[in-house]
């Protein structure tokens, strides 16, 4: 496999240095980009890609990008949301943290296709450590020209500046963090307008997610269509997965898109640690459903197989539990989550997510009472497809899937049945 994401892993930092990113073939995408593309011919070749958003709605980019009006009387802007707060997720941690200059690279890139001379790296509060090391990349990339005015002796003006959030999950969701970008309290906004056309400022913006602009030099540097041709499935390129939990060796891992996901988890991974058998697999952060191994031994990394047994891919977050796992137990952690980060914009996901934690933790003293698994699934429901933004839905999921396909660990929580457990023992 062609690694596109992770090619300077291996030197463990030192990319993070401009001579030694220029060394292993950096910013050579760039120069390629403003000799021999116009801004439309630079969408076209990403939309050849077919490079889909690696943040978690996996949206065409290059059409995404294509959504921009050319003409526009207001600033257009290039956001990098790096504000990766999904639990289960770590990737884009260490995109930056290894190879910021890559990420860099590809945000000037589709700068540059799109018009936008102002752009942001929006990235998570708790990252401070990464700011600094993105600050530092980005103060070499304008000492030497690849960044500034005239880049590279072109007529395009280019400038990145890093922003952090203050550590709310909800600045992961596009508009959310536009908000909190021109400093207002991070609450998602109305859609449509779509931030193509207004976003920050008002002016048309793209917001991208840093897996995906990592992606974009290699796709410039060797053509859509060899991004495309390095797959196992009909979506191109390569999927950057952080996988925890129950593995012999957790971390991140670049595969092809379509790669088997218990390939990943048996070969890559080591297999479930200590010689347990695998109980569930979340296997795209912890908004998307769970799934159980019979699922699990049928999927393949890429959208369309993950969707075939009812989840989703989303943000790469594989989260691995073994047969001592209790689901009750892991779901009633997610939902304290998802309770705490709703910011209480709208009335489903605020009391809803309360009513939840409510019901949790009562089961999780051994004083449900009949009815409350239902009770939970209903108020999921009552969330589910309801809530101003996706928060909703990635509190609702996880609750409905677990009960769905584990809910023995549901019922054995509720007060009648664990008195006829001890009558009978």
């Amino acid at each position: 496999m062609t690694k596109v994401l992770t090619s300077r892993f291996h030197l463990k930092g030192e990319a993070c240095d401009l001579d030694v990113y220029l060394k292993t073939g950096g910013y050579q995408a760039l120069a390629k980009t403003l000799k021999e593309f116009t801004p439309d011919q630079v969408i076209e070749e990403v939309k050849k890609s077919s490079l889909r958003g690696r943040g978690g709605a996996g949206f065409p980019t290059g059409m995404k990008w294509g959504f921009v009006p050319k003409e526009s009387k207001r600033p257009k802007y290039v956001v990098c949301n790096a504000d990766e707060s999904e639990p289960g997720t770590g990737k884009d941690r260490d995109l930056m943290r290894y190879d910021p200059h890559q990420m860099i690279e590809g945000m000037v890139i589709a700068a540059y296709a799109l018009g936008a001379p102002n752009n942001y790296i929006y990235i998570r509060g708790e990252y401070w450590y990464i700011k600094e090391i993105l600050e530092r990349a980005i103060t070499q990339a304008y000492e030497r020209g690849y960044l500034g005015q005239g880049i590279l002796g072109s007529g395009f003006d280019c400038h990145i500046y890093v922003h952090p959030g203050a550590g709310a999950y909800i600045c992961g969701e596009e508009t959310a963090l536009l908000e909190s970008l021109e400093g207002k309290r991070g609450h998602p906004r109305l859609k449509p307008p779509f931030p193509a056309v207004v976003g920050l400022y008002g002016g048309p913006t793209v917001v991208n997610n840093v897996e995906t602009l990592a992606a974009v030099p290699w796709i410039m540097l060797n053509g859509g269509e060899a991004y495309k041709a390095d797959r196992k499935s009909v979506v191109g390129g390569t999927k950057l997965l952080t996988v925890s939990g129950h593995v012999a060796r957790p971390g991140n891992y670049e595969v092809p898109m379509g790669y088997p996901l218990m390939k990943l988890v048996n070969e890559d991974c080591g297999g479930v640690s200590g010689g347990r058998r695998l109980k569930a697999i979340i296997p795209g952060g912890s908004s998307v459903p769970i799934i159980t191994p019979e699922e699990a031994e049928k999927c393949n990394l890429d959208y369309e197989s993950v969707a075939a047994v009812g989840s989703m891919l989303g943000s790469g977050g594989v989260i691995v539990m073994d047969e001592t796992t209790d689901i009750f137990e892991t779901t009633r952690n997610l939902t304290h989550f998802y309770h705490h980060e709703s910011c209480g914009w709208c009335t489903p996901c605020r009391e809803g997510t309360r009513w939840l934690e409510k019901v949790f933790e009562r089961m999780h003293r051994y004083e449900g009472k009949s009815g409350d698994v239902e009770l939970l699934y209903d108020l999921a429901d009552k969330i589910l497809g309801k809530s101003f933004c996706p928060l909703g839905d990635a509190a609702a999921m996880p609750v409905q899937s677990a009960i769905k396909k584990f809910r023995g660990d549901f019922e054995r929580r509720i007060k009648q049945t664990l008195v006829q457990i001890q009558a009978a023992d």
